[in-house]
């Protein structure tokens, strides 16, 4: 295994349910714990994953190594998986794994910025490429941050916050999760669950960046056209 252990990899491998024989994709490769998982499952299936992310590609070469021919990595976004695949000549696949979100990969590297756990860059770009989140804090109008805050992170405080951002902003643009992350704190009251109160804004912050609902839509499209009937 690859020393990475999905949640709900029991669960998933019971519906997926690998069979010898059958192509499958693992669409968001993270750490490898799925495509390892349906490869020893199935000793004569074949997977292919993908993931937009180029570290998880470059963590992925002993796993392609360890199983090859049978394992194939591809780096880009399963949002473009059609593309993708047509290119290395797959135009069906017998099942399809999406493990949405961020990884914990992501997460625990300070320096990608995905997290307020320890102060890092602005950063939060999946590909490490495109629009940072510093360049979205610093430069939205207020009723965009505002908007992105209250529709992908369900902050009722949405509002107050992306006014004290841009007011903030005016003097001095923001840098460091930290610093973003100490702001919408003293705008927010305390949650007595004991969340963070700045979870929900880097929540939305992390999804618009990335624009993960649109890459869902579109993923969700093209893996049922790639699925084998039944």
């Amino acid at each position: 295994m690859t020393g990475h252990l999905p949640v709900m990899l029991h669960e998933v491998l019971a519906t997926l349910a690998p069979r010898d024989g059958a192509r499958y994709l693992d669409a968001t490769f993270g750490g490898g714990g799925y495509s390892a998982a349906i490869l020893d499952s199935a000793p004569r299936c074949t997977v292919v994953a993908m993931d937009r992310d180029p570290d998880a590609i470059a963590r992925g070469g002993d796993l392609v190594a360890r199983h090859a021919p049978r394992l194939r990595l591809i780096e880009g976004r399963f949002g473009d998986m059609l593309e993708h695949l047509a290119a290395h000549g797959i135009t069906a696949l017998d099942g399809v794994v999406m493990d949405l979100g961020v990884s914990s990969f992501q997460l625990d590297q300070a320096e990608r910025g995905f997290s307020f756990r320890a102060d890092g860059p602005l950063d939060m770009r999946m590909e490490k490429e495109g629009p940072s989140a510093a360049d979205l804090v610093n430069t939205a109008p207020e009723a965009e941050l505002a908007d992105i805050l209250f529709r992908l992170g369900e902050e009722r405080f949405a509002r107050r916050i992306a006014k004290a951002i841009v007011e903030r902003r005016k003097e001095q643009p923001f840098t460091t999760t930290g610093d973003l992350a100490a702001l919408v704190r003293s705008k927010v009251p305390r949650d007595p669950s004991g969340i963070d109160g700045a979870t929900r804004s880097f929540q939305a912050l992390r999804l618009a960046v990335n624009d993960e609902l649109g890459e869902v839509e579109r993923g969700m499209e093209a893996a049922a056209k790639l699925l084998a009937p039944g």
